[in-house]
């Protein structure tokens, strides 16, 4: 990230399930609510960095943690909850480590399932969520992935594929990341996404979220969304062959307070994308419109 308020390199947040590191920008003193953004399978936190720069610049303080979902450096303690609803636990306690509250929370992909999960269970420290393409209800994993989801639940057949996404031909091909992005992938951080599935303890950390992906886990917290009352902001692209506009809107539905925005030509990875149309949705979450920028 490159804006005056961008806390230097990774920092890290000491958790009972183990350290996660994560980055901050914006003003230290801002007076807009915090943002905190969850991130999906095998990528990190620099999914987000284009959509934290323009909410920096206009004021709003944002958090990017690494979590457990197989781009991380740093193992889970062995006896770690890493299932999803260990997951959501975690990035809760992500929350209250840092102590943030009236918490915008933003998820993308897998991450908009943790995000559901959280708004279907305590939502003390949550004021609004921003969801962009991601599972919802049935679709957990998107029959598509399915057979990834597979794989992944086996450290040892992830070990045997590992050294094939070495090649960028492979990691940005149509069995891998091309399908999610609606533009060019940087291969530097793609090949940083899945560098660390050549570590014993990272597979092992991937393989208890794979086994614990299921339809009913999103089908029982969408049965609870209706307890939520704060802003619910839904953008979705509409061209991803993964996460259907119509499942979109239906969770849009689903909440008391909605809104429901496509993103012509969208795909998965709309932060990396179409980071303007986000950060907007964002500002207008958190009650703010952000200046023109670039797109």
């Amino acid at each position: 990230m490159s804006t005056e308020h961008t806390t230097a390199g990774p920092l890290v947040a000491e958790l009972p399930q183990g350290d996660i590191s994560y980055r901050a920008a914006g003003p230290r003193s801002s007076s807009h609510p915090p943002v905190v953004f969850v991130h999906g399978l095998l990528v990190d936190a620099r999914l987000w960095e284009p959509v934290a720069e323009r909410l920096a610049s206009d004021g709003i303080r944002s958090y990017a943690p690494t979590l457990p979902l197989g781009s991380h450096q740093r193992p889970m303690n062995a006896d770690a909850d890493l299932s999803p609803q260990g997951i959501a636990a975690l990035t809760r306690d992500f929350l209250e480590a840092l102590d943030l509250s009236d918490v915008t929370i933003v998820g993308n992909d897998t991450g908009g399932a943790i995000c559901q999960l959280m708004l279907g269970g305590d939502t003390s420290r949550i004021g609004g969520a921003v969801l962009t393409n991601c599972d919802a209800f049935g679709s957990f994993p998107p029959r598509g992935l399915a057979p990834l989801f597979h794989a992944l639940r086996h450290p040892g057949l992830v070990a045997c594929l590992a050294p094939a996404l070495r090649s960028q031909a492979v990691r940005h091909g149509p069995l891998a990341f091309g399908p999610l992005s609606s533009g060019p992938l940087d291969g530097a951080l793609t090949s940083d996404w899945v560098q660390p599935l050549a570590g014993k303890a990272i597979r092992h950390d991937l393989a208890k979220f794979a086994r614990g992906v299921r339809p009913g886990l999103l089908l029982d917290a969408a049965g609870r969304f209706g307890q939520f009352t704060g802003p619910v902001r839904i953008l979705w692209g509409d061209a991803d062959p993964y996460f259907r506009v119509e499942l979109g809107r239906r969770l849009s539905e689903s909440f008391p307070h909605a809104t429901f925005t496509t993103v012509p030509a969208g795909r998965t990875f709309l932060p990396l994308d179409r980071p303007a149309e986000v950060a907007n949705e964002i500002a207008a979450a958190t009650g703010r419109s952000l200046r023109a920028g670039p797109v």
